[in-house]
C-alpha cells in the first residue's frame, strides 16, 4: 500500500482528500504534520495514521511515507512542492500550483531529476462526467463547437479565510476561475490564443471577488464569469451546430447538483442525459495518482499541463488591466 503524508490539517484535507485516501484501494494514511503537534496528532487518530509530527520538515525526513498530499496556502505550494520532491517524494499538491506560470520550471526540473510524480490536483479531470463530455465533443456528438459557457461563484467574506487574503495567495480567479479553463482544455484539447477580461476587486481585502471572461480558442470562443461574492452556481455548456451538453454540476459533482450531463439535440426535443452514482472524483484522483507513482501508464495532471493552465490565467490577470484582447 502506498502511504501517505499530508502537510496541515486544513478543511479541503480533512472533509475530502483524506477520506478519499482511506477509502482507496491502494493507499493509507501514514502521517500528518501541522505546526501544532496536537492538532497533527487528532487529524491522524481520526484517519488511523501512525504518526504524527509537530513540522512539515520532520515529515519530510521520514521514511514511512511514500508521497505527501499539500493542502497548504496557495502562497505556499510551490515552497513546499519543490522540498518534497527533493526529499525523494511523489506530490499531490492543491491547485493552484503557482500564482504565476513561470514558477513551475523549476519544480519541473526537480521532479525530473528525482524521478517522483508531482501533479497538481485537479480532481474533476478524473471523474468519468469529464471523459464523457470530452469523448462526446471527439465523436462528434454536439458537431462542429462554436461556444462554451460557464459559471462558478459562491458567497465568502471571512477575513480570516486565506481565499480573502492577497497574501495568501486567495482570491477567485485563483481558487475557482482554473475550473472553467481547465474543464474546457481538458474537454476539446486545445489551448486559448488571447483572452478578454473585466476584474472586480474587494475594496477591504483587495482581492479579485468577480471576473467576466472571454477566451478565444480560434474555432470556438469560452465565455465565463466567477465570483467569491454571489449566490452559488455552477454550470458549464458546449454549444454546437447539432446539439450541446449541459454540465450541471461540473466541478463539485454531487454538492451544486447531481452528477450528470445532458446532450441536447439540434432541434432541442430530444435528450440524453448521463448520470454517474457512486463515482468519487477525489478517490479517482488518488488511486491514479498512487498507480502512476508505483510505475503504472496512468495518466496524472502533469506540471506541463499545469503551465499551460496557468498561462490563461495570467493572461487573463494581464487583460483586466486593460480594454481589448490579451495574449495567452
Amino acid at each position: 500500500m502506498f502511504r501517505w503524508g499530508v502537510l496541515s490539517t486544513a478543511k479541503i484535507g480533512r472533509d475530502q482528500l483524506l477520506p478519499a485516501i482511506a477509502d482507496s484501494d491502494n493507499g493509507v494514511v501514514a502521517a500528518v504534520a501541522s505546526r501544532d503537534v496536537g492538532k497533527a496528532r487528532a487529524l491522524a487518530d481520526r484517519f488511523g495514521a501512525p504518526h504524527a509530527f509537530g513540522s512539515y520538515d520532520e515529515l519530510l525526513a521520514s521514511d514511512i511515507v511514500d508521497g505527501v498530499y499539500i493542502p497548504l496556502p496557495t502562497s505556499q505550494h510551490l515552497e513546499w512542492a519543490a522540498r518534497a520532491a527533493e526529499a525523494g517524494k511523489h506530490v499531490l499538491v492543491e491547485k493552484p500550483l503557482a500564482l504565476n506560470a513561470q514558477d513551475i520550471a523549476p519544480l519541473i526540473a526537480i521532479r525530473d531529476r528525482k524521478k517522483v510524480v508531482v501533479a497538481e490536483a485537479f480532481m474533476v479531470t478524473y471523474h468519468p462526467q469529464w471523459l464523457k463530455v470530452r469523448d462526446l465533443i471527439s465523436a462528434g456528438a454536439i458537431g462542429k463547437l462554436k461556444h462554451v459557457q460557464g459559471a462558478f461563484s459562491y458567497f465568502n467574506v471571512d477575513p480570516n479565510n486565506m481565499r480573502n487574503q492577497l497574501d495568501l495567495g486567495g482570491g477567485a480567479l485563483a481558487d475557482i476561475g482554473v475550473y472553467p479553463t481547465v474543464t474546457t482544455r481538458f474537454s476539446t484539447g486545445k489551448e486559448p490564443h488571447r483572452v478578454q477580461a473585466s476584474i472586480e476587486r474587494d475594496p477591504k481585502f483587495g482581492t479579485d471577488i468577480y471576473s467576466s471572461v472571454r477566451a478565444d480558442f480560434g474555432d470556438f470562443e469560452l465565455s465565463f464569469y466567477l465570483s467569491t461574492q454571489l449566490a452559488n452556481r455552477q454550470l458549464m455548456v458546449f454549444h454546437g451546430d447539432k446539439g450541446f451538453i449541459e454540465v450541471h454540476s461540473p466541478f463539485n459533482a454531487g454538492l451544486y447538483d447531481h452528477h450528470r450531463v445532458e446532450l441536447h439535440n439540434a432541434g432541442h426535443n430530444e435528450a440524453t442525459v448521463f448520470r454517474f452514482p457512486g463515482a468519487q472524483q477525489y478517490r479517482l484522483q488518488v488511486e491514479t495518482f498512487v498507480r502512476a507513482a508505483q510505475g503504472g501508464k496512468d495518466h496524472v495532471f502533469s506540471l506541463e499541463e499545469s503551465v499551460l493552465n496557468q498561462k490563461v490565467i495570467d493572461a487573463i490577470f494581464r487583460a483586466g488591466e486593460h480594454d481589448g484582447w490579451e495574449a495567452v
